[in-house]
């Protein structure tokens, strides 16, 4: 019997574990992860039906030339603590365990193989700056044939209709990763911008202090 922690998934909340369903699965650094990630994951989950949404935290995205300043086993605790706030979330640590640069379409690849094999759908959930550089990812007509893409649209933003990708509106939300890491070296609070588990977290570490 596979457990959760080898299958790669180590969080699971009121979800079916199995049979045909719907999953996103949106993947990033989450340096930290704030509320605006999770009020427009929740928008896509709406907006698509979908019954799961797995959060991925990279370990390291390829396409940023530097590593995040964050311990990947904090940015994995954080994230734990974001994905509290639905049911419908839940977090696959692969890509953390894993370790080196963190490609999509491997993850992908692992997932339709073990967790996500009987499911009905996966889609892919990026922003609109992920996808103006999704043609420089590994395999990317790979990564179409494993998963939808859905592409989060705020006001437009996605530009021009394109073949096999579906834009999502979501709702906009003001909150950035940076925004919350500048916020923190200022000294300046973060309600209503983080979660209290992951306030918590980052004041107990002491992370993104000048």
């Amino acid at each position: 019997m596979v457990t959760a922690a080898e299958s790669g998934l180590d969080r699971a909340q009121n979800v079916p574990a199995s049979g045909p369903r719907r999953v996103g699965v949106f993947g990033g650094t989450f340096d930290p992860p704030h509320r605006g990630h999770v009020s427009v994951v929740r928008d896509v989950a709406d907006a698509l039906r979908l019954d799961e949404i797995v959060w991925v935290p990279a370990y390291h995205s390829p396409l940023k030339p530097e590593a995040p300043g964050t311990p990947p086993d904090v940015r994995l605790e954080m994230v734990r603590h974001a994905a509290d706030a639905d049911p419908r979330f839940r977090v696959d640590d692969r890509e953390i365990r894993r370790g080196g640069p963190s490609y999509t379409v491997d993850t992908l690849r692992e997932m339709r193989a073990g967790p996500l094999a009987d499911a009905e759908e996966v889609v892919l959930i990026m922003g609109v700056d992920q996808y103006g550089s999704f043609d420089r990812w590994r395999e990317p007509d790979a990564i179409r044939a494993l998963a939808t893409i859905a592409v989060m649209d705020r006001g437009g933003e996605a530009g021009p209709e394109t073949p096999g990708v579906q834009r999502i509106p979501v709702g906009r939300v003001d909150v950035s990763a940076t925004a919350v890491r500048e916020r923190v070296a200022r000294g300046d609070a973060l309600d209503g911008w983080v979660l209290p588990a992951v306030a918590d977290v980052i004041a107990r570490e002491g992370l993104y202090r000048s």
